[in-house]
């Protein structure tokens, strides 16, 4: 699967932003995994997408993930100026934006050129709609669950050197980092997915963390003020709720499929990391001596 053929996933969510819809999505499996009470798991954004800290998560041999320096969130477009100096409070340093060209160009980031964080990216074209049948009208709730399912496996690969990126930074010292899509979901939490598992956390909390999307992103989508390419829009709002539910939910089995595709990589998620991100034993122990309690 080429890269233009995913990105797909991520540039409808804006498209799938009714109240009608959003609600519904709310009534999916909600996870238990939440912030500690002297934390906020979801950032208190005036403008914020599904922007959440990965801190606080336990690790299987008895660490937290520290909280402030670790982010996951979709499109940073409505970030208010109160939104940016709560960010800037922060110290968020570094934001890899995994959104393809058209993306970005409609949903760009709030920062003015030369302030903010370093934003990185990559050009790439995610309009052409490469994974699904080009008869949309074809496509059943079975089909999307299918297409989702087959799509996050293939990730691991397709966005291995933006990942590779995020980790490289991270490995730098450059954070607080935040790493986004555009709704949060796909792109952002296969990323997540890897990070949290490269720290040691363990797999049940890795998909608790994902499944969190379908307690945040809705009410976030309901205000959300602008919507991606007409054209791509308009072909998704034409789909049944069904059809658009199997793909805009962040579904267990979704996740579950990429990290049995990592499980099953030569030396496991280690060998992943190691062939794939660049690191070794070395550098997944210096990974976690930074970013873990």
């Amino acid at each position: 699967m080429k890269i233009r053929q995913i990105a797909i996933l991520g540039a409808a969510v804006v498209a799938l932003s009714t109240p009608a819809f959003f609600a519904a999505q709310a009534a999916n499996e909600a996870p238990a995994a939440v912030a500690a009470p002297a934390h906020q798991r979801l950032l208190p954004l005036e403008g914020g997408r599904n922007f959440r800290d990965l801190g606080g998560y336990r690790t299987t041999d008895g660490h937290t993930v520290k909280w402030g320096m670790l982010f996951r969130s979709g499109s940073m477009v409505d970030l208010t100026a109160g939104d940016l100096a709560y960010l800037n409070k922060l110290g968020l340093k570094t934001v890899c934006d995994y959104r393809d060209t058209g993306e970005r160009k409609a949903e760009p980031m709030p920062w003015a050129a030369g302030t903010g964080p370093t934003v990185f990216a990559d050009d790439y074209s995610g309009m052409a709609i490469g994974l699904m049948p080009k008869d949309l009208s074809k496509i059943t709730p079975e089909g999307a669950t299918t297409m989702m399912a087959t799509s996050y496996p293939m990730m691991l690969k397709t966005f291995a050197p933006q990942f590779k990126r995020m980790f490289g930074e991270l490995l730098a010292g450059n954070a607080p980092l935040a790493f986004n899509c555009s709704a949060g979901k796909d792109r952002t939490g296969v990323s997540a997915a890897l990070l949290l598992t490269a720290l040691g956390v363990p797999r049940d909390t890795v998909i608790q963390d994902y499944l969190l999307t379908n307690t945040y992103l809705p009410e976030a989508m309901k205000k959300a003020k602008t919507s991606p390419n007409a054209a791509t829009g308009q072909a998704f709002l034409s789909l049944p709720p069904a059809v658009q539910g199997a793909f805009m939910r962040a579904d267990r089995s979704y996740i579950e499929a990429a990290l049995n595709k990592l499980d099953a990589y030569p030396g496991g998620a280690m060998g992943y990391f190691k062939t794939e991100m660049g690191m070794d034993q070395a550098q997944i122990a210096k990974l976690r001596a930074m970013y873990l309690d």
